[in-house]
């Protein structure tokens, strides 16, 4: 059943089993994991099944420290969160999203990354993370490349195994959008509320256990949620906020005695790590494993990666390299010069002078017109892609591969250390409903930048002692040449840890201290590695529910144990 919460009675009490606070793929996984379960669920969205702006400003906040993307498009409030922007061309009818399982290194505990170490291995995950791919519409629970390769899409030959191959798979966003909508509205224990927001997680006056939480609507109408176990599954940024302004029992927000709430945030910057050029443009009618392509069936694309004891020895972060072909066109300095004409035009608006290099960057440009012209009219009137990019693959199937690139460029996924400056408080500003907005205060560490430039380093070496050319390495002065600095990958903030005063949820991810309260999604990571964490969502979910059913399970047992002890007496 699907109701929207703002034709509710004003001051409605919902009585359920289960809530769960957030319908994106967490939520929505949680909520599948219980179709037909003899308990009720609840589950609750803030957005519509439609996007709106006036429901997404609810995610509005400020950052602090280095440039990091505007918190609002962190967040997507609708049902089926984040799903609803994936963006790549799986094929002609699907838009969807790259897919891989963390490394069993990013479970480890290492001492050259300080706060390191999940509370399980790998190995622990590995069941779930193949129920998952079930979930995802994944192939089989498969990421080495000898799987995928055939002898007309070999591997590139390293020489030695510092440099290896792996895959991404890919799976359709639909899922989540429509499909799982549809099921989970058919089951007759699951109640979807849409267009409710909570504003505060209310426990006993312990705080040892939560009681409700507290909703309103944008439209005035507020009403509450009673159950049994609550789980937050609202995304990276919005579980420690719900956690920070639930502070009428704790006045440093709900589960925050340790101060570790909102800390250790952690995102993957994607980053220019240079251009390959090749010691043959042969190769560009060989290396269709590095494209987007489908391999019976199962569209997947192979990337570079270090391996996992260059990693320990080299003390490194975890890092993929993606290639994609590009021509001889390909930031030439036309290009780079339309944008900093824009940008010195705008400076000297401001400032009332001419900057340094506008002639320069104004000559490029009106000396490669032509071309230019040509591409805008392709990308814009057209609808044709320019270059293969993360949204789209399909170059390897083309002809003439050898004459049309010249290079690749290399594209770069990063992890970052987990740090516990890097943080989300509460902000002075309110939003929509009167509750703090978030803040973020997020910096590079020199951890994450010597991790990247060793990283780069070795990957030119190997590349040119296997005779395959020579990277040339990009950088922003001494800083990474950073394309995005979020990838919408918010991770840490809720982070689990045996410890409650270095996690704030345990093994199981409930939360210490807490006896019904749970968190599902990327805050709980420890580390972040540098795969995108959707499968591994997807995973934690699928254990959480099963913890779930087995609790309801025990209690209903024990229940009919009582009852029969009752009748003997």
């Amino acid at each position: 059943m699907l109701i929207d919460s703002r034709n509710l009675p004003a001051d409605e009490v919902i009585q359920t089993e289960v809530c769960i606070v957030g319908a994106g793929p967490a939520g929505i996984t949680l909520a599948r994991e219980l179709i037909g379960q003899d308990f009720r669920v609840c589950l609750l969205e803030s957005g519509d099944l439609e996007f709106n702006q006036e429901t997404q400003s609810l995610s509005e906040g400020e950052t602090v420290g280095d440039p990091f993307p505007n918190l609002q498009d962190m967040r997507h409030r609708q049902f089926g969160g984040h799903a609803n922007v994936w963006n790549i061309k799986i094929n002609n009818q699907q838009l969807g999203l790259r897919h891989m399982p963390l490394d069993e290194i990013d479970f480890e505990k290492r001492d050259c990354i300080p706060y390191s170490g999940w509370a399980f291995s790998k190995s622990h995950l590995n069941p779930f993370y193949d129920r998952a791919h079930a979930v995802c519409k994944l192939g089989s629970f498969a990421y080495e490349a000898e799987a995928w390769e055939d002898a007309k899409s070999p591997q590139l030959p390293f020489i030695g195994d510092r440099v290896t191959t792996d895959m991404f798979q890919f799976g359709p966003r639909d899922i989540f959008t429509k499909e799982y909508r549809k099921e989970i509205n058919q089951s007759p224990n699951i109640t979807t509320y849409l267009n409710a927001n909570v504003v505060d997680i209310e426990t006993d006056e312990t705080a040892k256990n939560v009681k409700s939480v507290r909703l309103a609507c944008l439209q005035g109408n507020k009403f509450s949620v009673v159950a049994k176990i609550f789980i937050l599954a609202t995304g990276g940024i919005e579980n420690a906020r719900l956690l920070l302004l639930s502070n009428q029992t704790q006045k440093t927000g709900l589960a925050n005695q340790n101060d570790v709430v909102g800390r250790f945030f952690m995102d993957h910057p994607f980053i220019r790590s240079g251009m390959l050029y090749p010691e043959s443009r042969k190769i560009f009618n060989s290396t269709a494993l590095y494209d987007l392509r489908r391999v019976n069936n199962v569209p997947v694309m192979g990337k570079l990666h270090l391996s996992e004891e260059v990693m320990r020895h080299q003390q490194l972060l975890n890092m993929s390299f993606i290639l994609f072909p590009r021509d001889d066109k390909y930031r030439a300095p036309a290009k780079p010069s339309v944008k900093a004409s824009k940008k010195t035009l705008l400076s000297s608006i401001r400032g009332g002078q001419v900057p340094k290099n506008v002639f320069q960057h104004l000559g490029n440009v009106m000396m490669n017109i032509d071309d230019l012209l040509v591409d805008w009219y392709d990308y814009h009137i057209k609808r044709q892609y320019l270059f293969p990019d993360l949204s789209h693959g399909g170059w390897s199937d083309q002809e003439g591969n050898e004459h049309k690139y010249v290079k690749f460029e290399v594209l770069s996924q990063t992890e970052q250390v987990p740090n516990p400056d890097n943080r989300v408080t509460l902000s002075t500003k309110l939003d929509k409903l009167g509750c703090p907005q978030a803040q973020l205060t997020y910096r590079w560490s020199e951890i994450d930048i010597s991790s990247i430039k060793r990283s780069q380093a070795i990957l030119a070496e190997e590349i040119a002692r296997a005779g395959l050319g020579q990277l040339h390495i990009e950088r922003d002065g001494e800083l990474p040449d950073t394309m995005s600095f979020s990838t919408h990958h918010n991770m840490g903030t809720t982070r689990m840890h045996i410890d409650p005063k270095q996690g704030v949820v345990d093994a199981n991810c409930q939360v210490h201290g807490i006896s019904n309260l749970f968190i599902a999604g990327s805050s709980v990571f420890p580390t972040g590695g540098y795969a995108n964490p959707t499968l591994t969502i997807i995973a934690l979910a699928i254990r959480l529910a099963d913890r779930v059913k087995t609790q309801f399970a025990a209690q209903s047992e024990n229940v009919t144990t009582d009852a029969v002890t009752t009748s003997q007496r």
